[in-house]
């Protein structure tokens, strides 16, 4: 049997957590390993159990899903974090990936939606509800560059190409095939725009060119 994606799931509504469990365990490549029902106990369980995939709430006692977030990241990089949850006010969208969400999905999310998500952030990929592209569009697009700091290269055609396919949660095989290039000629392009817009994932490469409006998720 291949890997299965190893799932903790964060928060602290037991009836919640159970209905997201139920419909994940459902698929065939995900497992939960592990449920907690506060920030602390999640950030316990996330040392102890190394998941693939860290599934956090954004209001949790103790420590808040932000937190949990940046201290996820800060030293033990390798888990994939996906933000669900009913909040999609602007300081904590921002506040998220700022801190390294991988990925940020809405409660209103159908079960297919969360369980591509939960895909998407595991193969690398980013995964942004429409509502909270949208919402990263209309508040980040308005800080438009001006001073030399803010001066990037602008990225090719081709490298858009990629970059509003990665928005959209595909992996490296996926965008190939369709834009018909190889998946090593995909990873090379995401290289160049990585390092053209000074990111270090997908998330946070979507999150910049969608502040700058050259990108747009439907």
């Amino acid at each position: 049997m291949e890997h299965r994606i190893r799932v903790l799931l964060a928060d602290d509504h037991v009836l919640v957590r159970q209905g997201i469990r139920q419909f994940l365990d459902e698929e065939a490549d995900i497992e939960v390993i592990a449920e907690a029902g506060d920030g602390e106990e999640a950030l316990l369980l996330i040392a102890e159990h190394q998941p693939d995939v860290a599934v956090l709430d954004i209001r949790m006692p103790k420590t808040t899903g932000v937190e949990v977030t940046r201290r996820v990241k800060e030293h033990m990089p390798r888990v994939r974090v996906l933000i669900l949850t009913a909040y999609d006010d602007d300081p904590y969208v921002f506040a998220l990936l700022q801190a390294g969400a991988d990925g940020y999905v809405l409660k209103t999310a159908s079960s297919d939606e969360l369980v591509r998500a939960v895909r998407s952030v595991h193969g690398g990929s980013s995964a942004l509800s429409p509502e909270i592209a949208h919402k990263v569009i209309r508040q980040m697009a308005t800080h438009k560059p001006g001073g030399a700091a803010d001066q990037v290269e602008t990225l090719t055609e081709r490298e858009l190409d990629v970059l509003r396919l990665a928005a959209l949660g595909r992996t490296n095989r996926e965008i190939g095939a369709e834009l018909k290039i190889s998946h090593r000629t995909v990873q090379g392009h995401l290289a160049s725009i990585y390092g053209k817009l000074d990111a270090n994932s997908r998330t946070e490469a979507v999150t910049e060119a969608l502040r700058r409006g050259w990108i747009v998720i439907d």
